[in-house]
């Protein structure tokens, strides 16, 4: 598969991965604040688990971006490759 499909079918995938964080953030802090209120150890758990997803999801995001940037980087590489660089030769 060429660079600039890799590029994107990563995009796509980070998009996804926003989402769902988004989502497990939001539930993270919603048993949170049902941890707090009810102050069990049923509900600790329960948040200590969302959050353990939350954090786990942020990683994946963390990996996606990197990857992203190294096929960017790549592809840079390439595009230096097939284009004379036309501020390496004096102008007149």
């Amino acid at each position: 598969m060429d660079i600039a499909a890799r590029l994107k079918r990563a995009r796509q995938e980070l998009a996804v991965l926003e989402e769902q964080l988004a989502v497990f953030v939001d539930t993270a802090e919603e048993t949170r604040v049902r941890s707090l209120v009810s102050d069990s150890p049923e509900a600790a758990h329960e948040h200590k688990e969302a959050q353990r997803h939350a954090d786990a999801m942020a990683r994946s995001r963390v990996a996606a971006l990197a990857s992203i940037a190294e096929l960017e980087r790549t592809q840079d590489e390439l595009l230096d490759k097939l284009v004379p660089n036309s501020r390496s030769t004096p102008q007149s």
